[in-house]
């Protein structure tokens, strides 16, 4: 399973570099080559119990199809915007592809460092990769933006040392490398902007973003720190949480939200969230979604009996939670994705602090939110937070906030790039549901090596063709000018590693779609 996740990848990888075809194209192909042996080494220490730190079990160490998505995320960024000229975003795409590259080979090295006896081999194979790599950024990057990828993977290594100390077995060392390389730049990002504030300059919706993602973090790690010292189950822990969290929010991230946007950041979101009819009738109807998610919730424990505490969900049943976003996220991204995208970062905002009250037993929620959230957990939530819902929530809205849409022409790309906001409608909405749906129930001939069947993954294929066809059809702006079997391959291509790979598919897989469909 492991080789033809890494061919899956690597297909896609050429892909890219075939249609891209310049310095870090190559660069990324090497990067590839060098992962795919480093991962096996990670591997043998997650079986050895060799790694530096507790990662999640039954999984492997993901660290190619993870080391890729970043650099290939900046790399077709970069060429969309070079073709539309926007000169800023092309350099931001740069940034974004050599932050990914060291980013993922300070993994490579950290794996190689660690392995008894060294592998000469991959040492070598290794460093010709990174020669390469520091061989382009070298020449390709101001000494400004030099400065930016350093201060990244900075950020990188010291939140790396904190978080997966305080959350043992919460990730795999590739889906720490997604995560909280996303999280460090980020951070990055808000801090520049925040010391270069040019008045009128910048969205307020993309502030919104950097604002609330690392407010929660901070958030976070802050009472993580506290509730060290100190039993969180108490009253008195509760109550003190909620006066930290409202000092902190209205006497930090307030104010930082107001030096960003210069103006009340209270007053700009109330406008913005009621400013037309069309608004309002999309947030009543996704208030109605969320009642019906909530309903199922409770429906579900209701029919946990007392004598059955060890019941979990079936599949049918957490798909079920599929459908729901699918249905919330389609209006969106037909009517108003600039609503869709600022309530997508206030959910966000939400999960993370519901989990924060979940984790720490904070009264008088915590401990009635363990017991209703145990009857979905599955066999990824073997650490101490339970991550799966937040990372279908970040599935389906990464498309939506890293479209570029500085580079797109009347708030669109050319040819199968229209569909890059309905990445995450396709790949886990559509697709990964009805694999599992269709799987679990009437699939027979499985792939070998795996739990996932041929059935399962051909009716997925078939179910996201229908779903273009519909996009087209009630989408009016998405043109796809004749790409038909470019769509149809990159669909092939994610169905396929979704059948093979061990990592969290509803954070992967839109993201290789959307690659897929931007380059």
């Amino acid at each position: 399973p492991v080789l033809v996740e890494s061919l899956l990848v690597l297909a896609v990888v050429l892909a890219v570099h075939g249609a891209v075809w310049d310095r870090f194209s190559w660069c990324a192909l090497a990067l590839a080559l060098q992962a795919f042996y480093v991962q096996f080494k990670w591997d043998r220490l997650l079986q050895l119990g060799g790694a530096v730190f507790q990662f999640r079990g039954a999984a492997n160490s993901g660290l190619l199809p993870s080391s890729m998505v970043i650099p290939l995320l900046g790399i077709v960024m970069k060429e969309r915007c070079r073709a539309a000229g926007i000169v800023y975003f092309e350099r931001f795409g740069i940034v974004v592809a050599s932050t990914g590259m060291l980013l993922a080979l300070f993994l490579s090295v950290l794996a190689v460092g660690i392995t008894k006896p060294v592998p000469t081999n991959t040492c070598i194979l290794t460093g010709i990769a990174g020669s390469v790599i520091i061989y382009t950024m070298k020449h390709s990057l101001a000494v400004s933006e030099v400065i930016e990828v350093l201060e990244v993977l900075l950020i990188f290594v010291y939140l790396s040392m904190i978080l997966l100390y305080l959350l043992p077995r919460c990730f795999t060392p590739g889906e720490a490398l997604l995560v909280l390389g996303g999280v460090s730049f980020v951070l990055n990002q808000l801090i520049k902007r925040s010391l270069n504030v040019i008045e009128g300059r910048g969205d307020p919706v993309d502030f919104f973003l950097l604002v609330a993602v690392v407010g929660v973090v901070l958030l976070g790690l802050f009472f993580t720190v506290l509730f060290t010292f100190m039993d969180s189950g108490t009253w008195i822990s509760s109550l003190f949480f909620h006066m930290m969290t409202a000092v902190l929010g209205l006497g930090v991230i307030m104010p930082w939200l107001y030096r960003l946007i210069q103006r009340n950041p209270l007053f700009w979101l109330l406008q913005f969230l009621f400013q037309t009819q069309t608004r309002l009738y999309l947030l009543l109807y996704w208030s109605f979604l969320a009642a019906s998610a909530c309903g199922v919730v409770f429906y579900q424990n209701a029919k946990r009996s007392s004598g059955s505490k060890k019941h979990q969900a079936s599949t049918v049943t957490r798909k079920y939670f599929h459908f729901i976003v699918v249905a919330t996220y389609v209006p969106g991204l037909i009517y108003d994705r600039q609503l869709l995208y600022v309530a997508a970062v206030l959910c966000l905002a939400v999960f993370i602090f519901l989990e924060y009250v979940r984790y720490f037993r904070i009264k008088p929620f915590g401990q009635t939110l363990r017991h209703l959230l145990s009857l979905f957990l599955d066999e990824r939530d073997s650490g101490p937070l339970i991550l799966t819902h937040i990372y279908l929530l970040l599935g389906m809205s990464l498309p939506v906030w890293l479209f570029p849409r500085s580079c797109a022409p009347k708030g669109t790309l050319s040819g199968a790039g229209a569909l890059v906001p309905y990445s995450g409608v396709l790949a886990v909405g559509v697709g990964d549901t009805i694999a599992s749906v269709f799987g679990s129930t009437m699939g027979e001939i499985k792939w070998p090596g795996t739990k996932k069947t041929f059935e399962g993954t051909m009716t997925a294929i078939f179910a996201q063709i229908i779903a273009v066809a519909l996009i087209l059809i009630f989408d009016s702006s998405v043109n796809l000018n004749s790409s038909y079997a470019w769509i149809l391959a990159s669909v092939s291509l994610v169905s396929l590693l979704e059948a093979y790979t061990t990592q969290i598919d509803n954070l992967l897989l839109p993201l290789y779609l959307q690659i897929m469909l931007m380059a």
